[in-house]
């Protein structure tokens, strides 16, 4: 029996979404689940067809590919979820690595909760997770912030966002635009540990560990090539102290200068900041004139 709900066509038998992780170079750390899982399911959705095809022509996979990426997934997901509410097995898969992080297979594991489809992740390779176990910062806790917008005033303002992030955070980047992200990040940042692993698995896989301004200043001289994993240190939480308290100083010098009393501007930075009226109060009396 077919119910019809919203834009999904309904069934008793539905099938699965399996997110199944491909490798991110080299071909043999396809697991063998993963194999079985490509040979069994009816259909196979990929972010680039052409990609996948060479990877199952490799496998000896005969199987019917659909293209799922950025501009066809609103039309693409919904025939997706449909052919697998009808009761068939898909396995979503990216070009590289594991579905669903920083590509459009996101959208399309949200299409199948809204519609109620079971999934199953059959786990492997990550360029993320690669790159932060080999980098020697900080691993137990982390942030990933995938790429960065090309807009330079949006990608400024993000970096701005993570000034304070004590966690270790994880960016990916191309080769062309490499350069200017590590100069906006040591502008931003100023000068942290960074780790930058390229051409993870590959022929030449390679991580150099460095500051932010040696980074910039050995990028200007030498030409990046391939896919890069940025792995940069999170800040100290003195050094997240020290900013947030400079900020609410700033804050309140601002506020006695537009007529507040000093008591009155050094609890409005403080509830602002969460800094400590104590200490914001001993700041503004220690610097003043």
């Amino acid at each position: 029996m077919i119910v019809k709900k919203d834009k999904f066509m309904i069934q008793n038998n539905l099938g699965k979404l399996y997110l199944v992780a491909t490798p991110i170079g080299n071909l043999s750390d396809l697991s063998a689940r993963a194999l079985s899982t490509l040979h069994e399911v009816n259909f196979i959705a990929a972010e680039d067809t052409r990609v996948t095809r060479k990877l199952l022509n490799h496998l000896g996979i005969k199987k019917t590919l659909v293209s799922y990426y950025t501009h066809n997934s609103n039309e693409s997901g919904v025939k997706i979820i449909n052919r697998i509410l009808a009761g068939e097995c898909c396995a979503l898969v990216t070009d590289a690595g594991t579905p669903g992080i920083s590509d459009p297979g996101e959208d399309l594991v949200r299409l199948c909760i809204e519609a109620g489809i079971p999934m199953v992740s059959v786990p492997g390779p990550c360029a993320a997770i690669a790159a932060l176990s080999m980098s020697g910062l900080p691993a137990a806790r982390f942030v990933f912030e995938g790429f960065l917008h090309a807009d330079k005033k949006k990608r400024l303002a993000h970096l701005e966002t993570l000034k304070n992030e004590v966690r270790t955070m994880v960016f990916y980047e191309a080769p062309h635009k490499l350069l200017r992200t590590l100069s906006d990040m040591y502008s931003v940042f100023n000068d942290r540990r960074v780790s930058i692993s390229r051409e993870i698995t590959k022929i030449y896989e390679e991580t150099l560990r460095l500051t932010l301004s040696e980074a910039v200043i050995f990028y200007t001289t030498n030409t990046a090539r391939g896919e890069f994993v940025l792995v940069v240190e999170g800040t100290t939480d003195n050094q997240a102290n020290d900013i947030g308290l400079d900020a609410a100083v700033s804050a309140a010098t601002k506020y006695i200068k537009e007529g507040s009393s000093v008591r009155d501007a050094v609890k409005r930075a403080a509830d602002e900041t969460g800094c400590s009226k104590n200490e914001i109060y001993r700041s503004i009396i220690t610097t003043a004139p």
